[in-house]
């Protein structure tokens, strides 16, 4: 293997900066894809060569290398990765692993755990009207997914700006927008560089539904009146709403994002501007950035098994 197997380990910490600026400069639909998808090559990438240099290692042991017929002293010396990074990656590979089960293992349960939430709600309907003076709403996914909105927030809200609420969770729940916020989340469980990436996913789905909101209604500066308004009674009547499986799940709860002062100032604004359109140069070129990691993850396991047959020869 040459150096540019570390490749991949740098390439997220570029994907981290040029997040906030995706998800602000392209549609949000684009931009969700793109991080969600990007996010995920580059988690799997940096696992791969961290497995590699993790391999490099195991093949210096002298059982290992009489197991496998291999020259010891071929792949000590051709080989660039010290034994002290091999071991390390070793550890930061069983780390990653490790973390990322977890993380898979809590959003299953969560998500099973929404499910029999929505199931064991009162009324057939998608929607359901819960009898509670605080502003929240949410959307449980489920088998259907079920949108809660609380009465303190419909009495918040304008009979307009109630339409704009309830297009905006059904965004949510018609595009399984917990899945896209779930991936991003589990690629920065397997590497933590990609964290900046899943919460502009978080950004971004809401933005997405912002714009799902604006297109239904006809009107964009209602779209902006009913998220600042949403945002300043969710604030003045904090929702009391216990730790359930849509907290767990994020990302598909419109008050509890506007609880942060950061994001909602932006989608309002958005949302007073044109829609955004596609950029294909910063498409393209984020695309790139990603397979050039790729590219470095294969080539750096062609190297090895070059490597490994050259050993393997001169055993």
């Amino acid at each position: 293997m040459h150096l540019a197997v570390y490749l991949p380990l740098v390439v997220p910490l570029l994907a981290a900066v040029a997040a906030g600026p995706l998800a602000a400069r392209l549609p949000p639909v684009a931009a969700t894809w793109l991080l969600v998808l990007s996010a995920l090559a580059l988690a799997l990438a940096s696992s791969a060569v961290l497995g590699l240099l993790a391999l490099t290692a195991l093949v210096r042991i002298p059982l290992v290398d009489s197991l496998g017929e291999l020259s010891g002293p071929v792949i000590s010396q051709h080989d660039p990765a010290s034994v002290p990074v091999a071991i390390a990656a070793g550890a930061l590979l069983a780390a990653t692993v490790i973390v990322a089960g977890l993380v898979l293992w809590r959003r299953a349960a969560a998500l099973a755990a929404a499910g029999r939430e929505a199931r064991g709600l009162r009324g057939s309907g998608q929607v359901v009207i819960v009898d509670d003076e605080s502003a929240d709403a949410y959307t449980l996914p489920g088998m259907p997914c079920r949108i809660v909105i609380t009465a303190g927030m419909l009495r918040a809200l304008s009979p307009a700006e109630r339409e704009v609420l309830l297009a905006h969770e059904r965004a949510h729940a018609s595009s399984l927008h917990y899945l896209f916020t779930a991936i991003a989340r589990l690629a920065a469980a397997a590497n933590p560089l990609l964290w900046p990436v899943a919460s502009a996913v978080g950004y971004t789905v809401e933005r997405w539904a912002d714009e799902r909101a604006a297109a239904v209604t006809g009107d964009r500066d209602l779209a902006a009146r009913a998220i600042a308004h949403a945002a300043l009674a969710s604030s003045a009547a904090p929702a009391r709403r216990t730790v359930t499986a849509a907290a767990v799940l994020g990302a598909v709860s419109l008050p509890r994002r506007m609880r942060r002062a950061g994001p909602v100032p932006r989608r309002v604004a958005a949302l007073l501007s044109p829609p955004p359109r596609p950029q294909l140069l910063l498409l393209a070129a984020a695309v790139m950035l990603v397979a050039v990691s790729g590219l470095s993850a294969l080539e750096a396991a062609r190297d090895l098994h070059a490597l490994l047959d050259v050993a393997r020869a001169k055993y």
